[in-house]
């Protein structure tokens, strides 16, 4: 089973991997699937507990984490939970960033190495992994991330999207809306649908 890290209850929109309503239980892809996820009875996607805020300004709410000592985010809205990375259940014939599918709340979600989807060197699981359950439209999928830092207010103001200005690395270029400065701290800002309906996580080989 799943260990809960922190307590989100956002809306609880049909679950699916597909736009047209269709909701399959599994999406094919090339020579694998993605299990679609029925989210359980949530309401408040911005209600995590224990992961603490710095909302001291007007903007909008983004969940921090990292990746390779790097900070990245994305917008708490499509957050619907942390959980503690548990009892995974692979599958055949899938992509190798593909972890396989979890139990999460009474409903199957697939599970995907971040790290291993960009193309970075996957590191085995300690006591700081998390899995971030992330949600745009009605397409649910699990990612596997470093830790999990803050929910934090990221004004409009500190957010810069000329990358000719403050440049991203090239693996998170198709996926990043832009670079909040926070101080001495920079932060890369990734786009939930980008993500979600990549090409890649859509029609993998």
């Amino acid at each position: 089973m799943v260990q809960r890290d922190a307590r989100v209850q956002p809306q609880s929109p049909p679950g699916a991997l597909r736009r047209d309503g269709s909701a399959p239980p599994l999406v094919q892809g090339g020579s694998g699937a993605l299990a679609a996820s029925r989210p359980a009875n949530l309401t408040n996607p911005h209600d995590l507990a224990n992961v603490p805020s710095e909302a001291t300004v007007v903007g909008e709410n983004y969940l921090i984490f990292s990746l390779v000592e790097r900070e990245l985010a994305l917008k708490a809205e499509h957050i619907q939970g942390v959980e503690r990375l548990a009892d995974v259940t692979p599958l055949p014939h899938v992509a190798p960033w593909v972890v396989g599918v979890i139990n999460l709340r009474s409903s199957i979600a697939s599970v995907v190495n971040l790290r291993a989807f960009l193309g970075m060197e996957v590191l085995p699981e300690n006591p700081r992994t998390r899995l971030l359950s992330v949600r745009f439209n009605e397409m649910v999928i699990c990612l596997v991330v470093d830790s999990v830092s803050e929910m934090i207010s990221i004004p409009p103001a500190a957010i810069i999207t000329d990358r000719r200005r403050v440049p991203i690395p090239q693996r998170l270029t198709p996926f990043a809306e832009g670079t909040a400065l926070l101080g001495k701290r920079s932060v890369i800002l990734l786009d939930a649908s980008r993500l979600l309906f990549s090409e890649k996580m859509q029609h993998y080989a």
